[in-house]
């Protein structure tokens, strides 16, 4: 029976967390993609001493640091989201 239950909530959670990211601007997706990425890595690299959980959340920290600090770069570069540079010509709202 838990096991079930378990095949039913695990996509469902999944398909939650992928909707929440709809509405997100660039600095919040960045950072997001940064945590989960982190996260990830960190997991595993974790899961190899024997603590993946511990490793995932300090990879998510990490992670969600430099994507911070990624966006911020490359609003400091004049460069939306696509890689246009909206300050160099270019009119931002047509993209």
């Amino acid at each position: 029976m838990k096991i079930r239950v378990m095949r039913l909530a695990l996509p469902l959670v999944a398909a939650l967390g992928l909707s929440a990211c709809a509405g997100l601007n660039d600095t919040q997706q960045r950072t997001a993609t940064g945590a989960l990425g982190g996260g990830v890595v960190g997991g595993v690299i974790g899961s190899f001493s024997g603590n993946a959980g511990l490793g995932a959340l300090l990879g998510a920290g990490v992670g969600g640091a430099g994507g911070y600090l990624y966006d911020q770069s490359q609003q400091s570069r004049g460069y939306d989201r696509g890689g246009r540079g909206y300050d160099r010509g270019y009119d931002r709202r047509r993209y």
